[in-house]
């Protein structure tokens, strides 16, 4: 972007070099909403030693997301943050490589191998709901080591032990470089670690990728392995193990966080942890919830989306502009890095009122015809909507199944921990809560 690209438009860049950069990681929703509130809903400002420009609203949202003119690059956008450790996943691809890729992975996602994850998904959730019932526990930490141990299963296809935790290792030491202060690979930094495990996840997925194009496994990896194009053709084998790479990563900590912030809300709103106890018992009296009974779940749906406005585990999406663009009257040059905010959007009364409210009836079919399409946006839109977010509607249904027909959740009253939203939300805390038995 030419330097003064964008002064033109409203806003500021704060002190020289550093610019808002520590005032946005501090509280990025706090400063969030002081930027809309004094400059609108487009305005400038410079983080990590960028110029950059915010857009915020739904409309901006459309804009960006559904893209009808294939102006805004989601690789360009992701690729300083991610680059090093998630080359090529799916979130790194633009347009027409992008469409082909995603086509070809959707194979993993048909109603056959989703099947195969329920029943893992809930042999899994089952055992370990089962060490934390009658307990105080920290929730975040415990449901993070689960959704691990949960994508080794059904996403790799092998049990738990020695191995998967090898795995999970260098998954979690790839997630904490990404957002690591020092972005090269300096010794004892977590960038160097995080490059170590990417090198110890590419060496371990490269020679099993021929190996299972030759089994019918019905893990994810498996299926990957044996995605094709229009034409035919396989994808090669790197490309493979990119994007088992980051869609491991995106899965486990997007669930993490969405799991933690659904837990909370419901202890701290029994009568509706009430109402999605007795939709569990009804669409499953036996106790055993098939993947055909998924789809009855509505209210527990409803309630964790109503979660996910609250507190969206990837509460802004940044994009680089590839073509001049105009928004709100202002032309923005190509070259412009620029941001939409999920977590603003999702709590504006003109499409939320009384927006910190947990109310999951907002979801319902007739609120949600009369609302903004794209108000509510966590998991993206247009092209670049979450391949894998049935999967994720799916694993907290079985999760809040498991967890509300045979527990309680409790809070102490007034419990509200403070949380940290960049990158991905979670509470400092970790989250205290009991499960009482029932």
């Amino acid at each position: 972007m030419p330097e003064g690209g964008v002064d033109h438009l409203p806003g500021d860049y704060g002190p020289p070099i550093i610019g808002h950069t520590f005032t946005a990681l501090r509280d990025p929703r706090a400063f969030g909403w002081k930027m809309y509130d004094t400059y609108g809903p487009i305005y400038r400002t410079r983080q990590f030693g960028r110029k950059q420009v915010a857009l915020v609203g739904a409309d901006a949202n459309e804009l960006v997301l559904f893209d009808r003119n294939k102006t805004f690059s989601s690789e360009q956008g992701w690729g300083p943050v991610l680059n090093l450790l998630f080359p090529r996943g799916l979130m790194l691809m633009d347009f027409d490589h992008h469409r082909a890729d995603r086509k070809a992975l959707s194979i993993a996602f048909k109603p056959g191998p989703m099947r195969h994850y329920a029943e893992k998904l809930g042999e899994g959730i089952s055992e370990r709901v089962k060490t934390w019932s009658g307990k105080d526990i920290l929730f975040y930490p415990e449901i993070k080591k689960l959704t691990l141990d949960l994508a080794a299963t059904s996403f790799l296809g092998i049990p738990w032990g020695p191995e998967a935790d090898r795995i999970n290792t260098a998954f979690v030491d790839m997630v904490q470089a990404s957002v690591g202060v020092a972005r090269r690979p300096w010794p004892f930094t977590k960038m160097a670690r995080g490059v170590a495990g990417r090198k110890y996840l590419t060496e371990y997925f490269t020679p099993q990728v021929r190996q299972r194009r030759e089994q019918q496994g019905p893990d994810m990896f498996s299926q990957f392995c044996r995605a094709t194009h229009d034409d035919g053709s396989l994808l090669a084998e790197d490309e493979v193990v990119d994007h088992m790479n980051f869609l491991m990563m995106a899965a486990h900590d997007t669930i993490t966080s969405s799991a933690t912030s659904l837990v909370m809300l419901l202890g701290q709103h029994p009568e509706w942890q009430e109402k999605l106890r007795e939709e569990c018992l009804e669409v499953a009296p036996n106790g055993q919830l098939t993947f055909d009974d998924l789809a009855k779940m509505e209210l527990t749906e409803m309630a964790f989306k109503e979660s996910l406005r609250l507190i969206p585990p990837v509460p802004s999406t940044p994009r680089r502009a590839v073509k001049d663009f105009e928004f709100m009257g202002y032309k923005v040059p190509a070259g412009t890095s620029v941001g939409i905010s999920a977590g603003a959007v999702h709590k504006m009364e003109e499409h939320w009122p009384d927006p910190e409210r947990f109310d999951p009836m907002r979801f319902t079919p007739e609120q949600v015809r009369e609302r903004h399409k794209f108000a509510w946006v966590p998991f993206g839109g247009g092209a670049h909507m979450c391949l894998g977010l049935h999967f994720a509607y799916m694993q907290i249904k079985i999760l809040m199944h498991e967890i509300l027909t045979t527990n309680r959740i409790v809070t102490e009253p007034g419990y509200d921990p403070d949380f940290q939203y960049w990158p991905i939300p979670q509470p400092r805390d970790g989250l205290k809560v009991r499960l009482e038995r029932l």
